[in-house]
């Protein structure tokens, strides 16, 4: 009778997961060129309101997927952009340089990350964007990618405008590598790719969201690096995921809750109105 119980449960909140997910539109996203790297084309995959208004000013997030900077793409972050779409702002998946794909390090993947809010912020009024209003967000090597352009003045392309800043307004990271304690044979010094190390007045503010049982990005480097942000003056939240070990927030009901606590952040920020429709 026990296991009919759990099953039943079980059955039902699965039926719960996908009404909630039936309800946000299926937007496909419009892909755009945002730059022609030696090593391929680069583009950005841009997700507008069914009820877009080219003379409205929209909040931005933009996602950089995880991977390792070895491999990922910007998929792993489709249900998200749609979900954000949903709720009235312009969501953009970045493609950014890979190892597994372009033969490229860590050091491209930044000078991307960087490349992309540029040139959103730069495009802003092309794309009725509030070049004021750009949240950057990732999970795992993205989340340091979003980390780095918020924290990091290095690795911007010399190419570009760099009038034009590549600091996001805001960050949201999924259980981010802020920090690599081992030799990174990619970069002379490594400290100049840690945004702990790096954190100074002024750091966006900030949301992080991590499994306790993170093997990958220790819990106590997590609540170490909102220590740092706060003793400069810079907002920090952390909500901690009991039991939940890396990339946790893709799967399941860990989902639906990270996806609102974002929200719930945003629109502390003033970047969304009314409640959260994921719950």
């Amino acid at each position: 009778m026990l296991r009919l119980t759990i099953s039943v449960l079980l059955i039902i909140s699965s039926l719960q997961l996908n009404y909630s997910q039936s309800k946000i539109q299926q937007i496909k996203p419009e892909k755009i060129l945002y730059k022609n790297a030696k090593e391929g084309e680069l583009n950005l995959f841009v997700y507008k309101p069914s009820e877009f208004d080219i003379k409205k000013k929209y909040s931005c997030i933009v996602f950089f997927h995880g991977g390792g900077w070895n491999s990922g793409n910007p998929e792993q972050f489709q249900r998200q952009s749609r979900y954000f779409t949903s709720r009235g702002m312009v969501a953009v998946s970045v493609e950014y340089r890979i190892r597994n794909v372009h033969g490229t390090s860590p050091i491209q993947a930044m000078e991307d990350a960087k490349s992309a809010i540029r040139f959103i912020r730069s495009n802003a009024k092309l794309l009725s964007i509030d070049s004021n209003k750009i949240a950057a967000a990732g999970g795992s090597a993205g989340g340091h990618l979003a980390a780095v352009a918020g924290n990091i003045d290095l690795f911007d392309n010399s190419n570009e405008d760099l009038t034009i800043s590549s600091k996001p307004n805001l960050l949201i990271l999924y259980n981010p590598v802020l920090h690599n304690g081992r030799k990174w044979p990619w970069i002379d010094n490594p400290s100049n790719a840690s945004p702990y190390d790096n954190i100074s007045k002024g750091a966006p503010p900030t949301i992080i969201l991590t499994g306790t049982e993170d093997k990958i990005v220790p819990v106590e480097l997590i609540k170490s690096y909102k220590k740092r942000m706060e003793s400069i003056g810079s907002r920090c939240d952390l909500i901690l995921y009991e039991g939940a070990e890396h990339a946790f927030f893709n799967r399941g009901d860990d989902f639906i809750d990270t996806v609102f606590q974002t929200d719930i952040f945003l629109k502390s920020n003033g970047y969304l109105l009314g409640p959260p429709t994921i719950k």
